[in-house]
């Protein structure tokens, strides 16, 4: 029986040293983690904690068609594509109305949409460009130089380009993917339907359909 008290108290022993280790491992590792998180970065300390942020829908843009309007807006900015969009405006459109203005953007936009031009901003207005009045928008080829000389009327293409790139205009061609001036009547006119007339511009889709339709 002595020997059997002995044996127990053996173990004993040596089982001890072994639960302090795991309680001091397990301290040790608490404390490691709460020192890793301290250092963290603040940015992706912030990272971290957008992934439990709930998920709000945007702010819809109430867009009015106007001047006023326009000027009321933030200065636009962008990239290339951004860029490309607002010059086409400016020569092809300054001229004309806020809303004729968004209907212009809105065609090049529908280009792009369709499998049948260039799936790119710049790459629609350029297409064609090289030979002379063979490109689809004039002033790419009509042998002129391209200076912006009036920079009120390009600071306002150049939002409606930005707000027209957002998706937060509302749809004016249906789908319309040509125009032209009510000063022409070109020959493709004929078998194009027309879909809309805003300002000096007449709006036209062809009988295929785009992917804003």
């Amino acid at each position: 029986m002595l020997r059997y008290i002995l044996a127990v108290a053996v173990m004993a022993t040596t089982m001890l040293p072994s639960v302090s280790f795991a309680e001091r491992e397990a301290t040790d590792t608490a404390k490691r983690e709460l020192v890793a998180r301290s250092e963290l970065p603040g940015q992706n300390f912030r990272d971290y904690l957008n992934l439990f942020k709930p998920r709000q829908e945007p702010e819809s843009k109430e867009v009015s068609y106007s001047k006023s309007w326009l000027d009321e807006q933030p200065t636009a900015t962008g990239g290339e594509q951004f860029k490309c969009l607002a010059e086409a405006l400016y020569f092809e459109a300054r001229g004309e109305g806020v809303r004729g203005q968004f209907a212009v953007a809105e065609v090049i936009l529908n280009r792009v949409a369709s499998s049948r031009f260039p799936d790119t901003l710049c790459g629609v207005i350029n297409q064609g460009t090289g030979k002379k009045y063979q490109c689809q928008f004039t002033y790419t080829c009509d042998g002129q130089e391209e200076v912006i000389r009036e920079k009120k009327a390009y600071e306002r293409v150049a939002k409606v380009a930005r707000t027209a790139i957002d998706g937060d205009a509302k749809k004016l061609t249906e789908g319309a993917t040509h125009y032209h001036t009510t000063a022409v009547r070109p020959s493709w006119a004929k078998v194009y339907k027309e879909t809309a007339r805003i300002g000096v511009h007449i709006f036209y889709r062809h009988n295929y359909q785009t992917a804003s339709n």
